[in-house]
């Protein structure tokens, strides 16, 4: 199972949000650079930067900061937050994304989406499928949508995607543990799914378990911001693996 720290991005800061809400705004590091070399002196490979800001204004924003971290790492990022139009993808891919996470535009503009997987292909767009009481939210959490969580995927596989996503919304920045049940249902409804577990992350504890569901990936975040988990643990973790 991957390790794939998280970096949230708003004004160029690395910060955390809780439950998605941008007024529970936490800034971390001012600069998002030097934690993304902590991961990589830790040995870990991956890295979830999400721009909050482009998720706000439904248009890529930071993509500076990709840009600076992925010529100065050796880390494989996947970029996510207002991804919505081609020239956003193409400067997401340019500034040095290996993959992108879409998640509202897969509600809003299907047609552009599927093109996306065709173009781009399997192993280098992620469907972001954030949900709330499993209904899909979209547009930075902002809003929920009306699809139910579980179709929703299972379309998106037909389509050729491989790579999920999912973050309950109500465990965000919560530190009080996964959604071990929904993540259970959505492999076993969809067997074959790369499922990358997001949010309320708590201890190490949890991996094994997320591990052992069959999660192909668990991306962490206010868990090692707040010293729950330490870089020391996960760089065992990731030698060990």
């Amino acid at each position: 199972m991957r390790i794939i720290p998280a970096i949230d991005i708003i004004d160029g800061k690395c910060v955390r949000l809780t439950k998605g809400d941008y007024d529970t705004k936490k800034i971390y590091n001012e600069n998002p650079l030097e934690v993304a070399k902590q991961f990589e002196d830790a040995g870990i490979e991956y890295l979830h930067l999400v721009d909050l800001d482009g998720a706000k204004a439904s248009t890529v924003v930071n993509y500076k900061t990709l840009e600076q971290i992925a010529s100065k790492t050796r880390l494989k990022i996947d970029f996510g937050g207002g991804l919505k139009t081609n020239e956003d993808l193409y400067i997401a891919f340019n500034s040095g994304a290996k993959q992108i996470t879409g998640g509202s535009i897969a509600v809003k503009n299907k047609d552009v989406f599927e093109k996306w997987i065709q173009k781009y292909g399997s192993q280098k767009i992620i469907l972001g499928a954030d949900a709330k009481d499993e209904k899909v939210a979209i547009s930075g959490w902002m809003e929920e949508s009306t699809l139910d969580l579980l179709p929703f995927i299972k379309t998106y596989i037909t389509k050729g995607i491989q790579y999920v996503i999912c973050t309950d919304i109500s465990k965000d920045g919560m530190l009080e543990g996964p959604s071990f049940d929904l993540y259970q249902k959505i492999i076993k409804e969809n067997p074959t799914v790369k499922l990358i577990a997001s949010g309320g992350i708590s201890g190490m504890d949890e991996l094994p378990k997320l591990k052992a569901l069959g999660c192909e990936g668990v991306i962490i975040g206010k868990a090692i911001y707040e010293n729950k988990i330490s870089l020391k643990d996960l760089e065992k973790l990731v030698v060990n693996s």
